[in-house]
């Protein structure tokens, strides 16, 4: 690995790795912790309708693609709180035709070219340096808001009701971190594409959640695990020519059946003791 960082665009690579390692550890976190793993999902391939829109009118991909998923992040944050429960049924249709929406405009929008590829696994091999200041600037963004709401979002992930009485404004953090959540996908789905975003949010917390005893070590853990999948992922992308966002997913897959297996297996070791 120390040999291909001799080379720019690998250095570029391993500097989006960790950001987004970092970015996904935070926001991943709470995406498990508050149980809204399904809807950062439908957030991700909705986005594809404001990546259609923003080619077949002509608009900047950034401001086209934010807007679309801010308004139904807003949407399914709305469901989530005044009918949940229909969320899981009304966050798949928009889901669905927001992903279709964005493929058929992308079919009518003239002289098309973009590999739609791109966008599920993405190209962190070329990433330029306006990306990765982008993304530095998106995480010190995240890390202040967690620093400053930390009390707060612990509140509210464990205990909405309790949060409430204590004053906590609770709606308002939680459509805060549904948009939140929405701009850091569609930022890093240009980058490092919608699949390995999804494995970033979820594989790492997840393991990481039977393991912690606080939100902090929860959120340190994850953002190690993290990393070590994308380093680990880049390094088996460049020994053996393989696709890199692929890559960084099947260690995280790997590293997560594993998990599962070994404390399977504890359970009934300690089940037969």
């Amino acid at each position: 690995m120390i040999e291909a960082l001799q080379f720019e665009f690998m250095q570029h690579a391993f500097l989006a790795g960790l950001l987004a390692s970092i970015i996904c550890g935070i926001m991943g976190t709470l995406v498990v912790i508050n149980r809204i793993v399904f809807l950062s999902g439908g957030i991700a391939h909705a986005a594809y309708g404001g990546i259609g829109l923003s080619f077949y009118f002509g608009w900047p991909y950034m401001a086209g693609a934010i807007g679309f998923s801010t308004v139904t992040a807003l949407i399914m944050a709305t469901v989530t709180l005044k009918a949940k429960h229909r969320t899981d049924t009304l966050i798949g249709v928009m889901w669905a035709v927001g992903m279709a929406t964005g493929i058929l405009l992308l079919d009518l929008t003239p002289g098309y070219n973009v590999d739609l590829m791109s966008y599920l696994f993405g190209s962190i091999l070329t990433v330029a340096i306006s990306d990765i200041w982008l993304m530095l600037a998106m995480c010190g963004l995240i890390c202040c808001l967690m620093l400053y709401f930390y009390q707060d979002l612990i509140a509210i992930s464990y205990d909405q009701e309790f949060a409430r009485i204590r004053g906590v404004p609770t709606t308002l953090l939680y459509i805060m971190l549904i948009l939140l959540l929405a701009v850091t996908i569609v930022l890093l789905i240009q980058i490092v594409g919608l699949i390995l975003v999804i494995a970033l949010l979820t594989i790492p917390p997840f393991i990481m959640e039977r393991h912690s005893r606080s939100l902090a070590k929860m959120i340190i853990g994850s953002i190690i695990l993290s990393t070590l999948f994308t380093i680990c992922g880049l390094w088996l992308a460049y020994t053996y020519n393989l696709t890199s966002g692929a890559s960084i997913i099947m260690v995280g897959g790997v590293v997560f059946f594993l998990f599962l297996g070994v404390e399977k297996a504890l359970f009934r070791f300690n089940k037969i003791s």
